[in-house]
């Protein structure tokens, strides 16, 4: 029972962002609990690599994309058409901030922010509804899982005024998507990670060091174990009857906020 309860094996994914991070942390365990992983990023080089190590593991391919213009989005969603009937797993995880003084904030960093964090996520969605169609049924949805931040539940202290909104909105859409598409058996969820050891964190751990760590209840940062354990609950039997919601992985912060 619990085997099957927690399996994944023979389900076919899509990690966006999947090459690094958190992205790479769940497309790395997908491959190792037995799913067909599509990673896309938008360095091929990076991405071709990352689904050559993945594969020592399982199945692994590169599928490189630019998901911050829409016609990426639309390249990138027809590709996967040509490739598979159908599709079970949606982890919408590709993202980026920008971070400046509010004095000096750039419009070029907001709108990078939001196209890939918000606007990428809706129409990835949108193009690839047709193959999550494909895999639904009443018994075992399809899943989406979007990747928010505890950055988009409070304020934070860091001066990326783009990236808090855009995971705000991302919380929100989740719920709106969610609403929307439970009647055609889609689950749609978000976890929501607090600071977790990955190259987008880097920066803000060289300037803070171990102060970000003293702010975790749990006095850890997250780890490939972290990201693993959500993305496959949610994505496997266990998590089949939940939607609309917004998981913070976060070590206690939140709860202790």
């Amino acid at each position: 029972m619990i085997n099957t309860l927690f399996s994944i094996a023979g389900k076919t994914a899509l990690v966006t962002g999947g090459s690094r991070g958190i992205g790479r942390m769940i497309a790395e365990a997908y491959v190792k609990a037995g799913a067909k992983v599509y990673i896309a990023s938008r360095k091929k080089e990076v991405c071709d690599a990352t689904a050559a190590e993945l594969s020592k593991f399982g199945m692994c391919v590169s599928l490189p994309a630019d998901l911050g213009k829409m016609s990426e989005v639309e390249r990138l969603a027809a590709e996967l058409a040509t490739r598979e009937s159908k599709l079970d797993i949606l982890i919408n995880n590709a993202g980026a901030t920008w971070g400046a003084s509010i004095d000096a904030f750039p419009e070029s960093g907001w709108d990078k922010v939001m196209a890939l964090n918000v606007k990428s996520v809706f129409f990835l969605t949108q193009k690839l509804l047709p193959l999550l169609d494909s895999a639904a049924t009443a018994d075992n949805p399809a899943r989406i899982i979007n990747i928010g931040s505890i950055d988009g539940m409070h304020t934070s202290i860091f001066e990326n005024f783009s990236y808090q909104p855009s995971k705000a909105a991302v919380h929100h859409l989740t719920r709106m998507l969610s609403a929307h598409l439970a009647a055609r058996h889609i689950t749609v969820n978000a976890v929501a990670p607090g600071p977790f050891s990955t190259d987008m964190m880097a920066p803000m751990v060289a300037q803070m060091g171990d102060a970000i760590v003293n702010r975790v209840p749990l006095k850890r940062m997250g780890g490939p174990d972290d990201a693993a354990g959500i993305a496959i609950f949610l994505a496997s039997k266990a998590g089949s009857f939940l939607t609309g919601t917004v998981i913070p992985v976060d070590g206690g912060i939140m709860g202790a906020s």
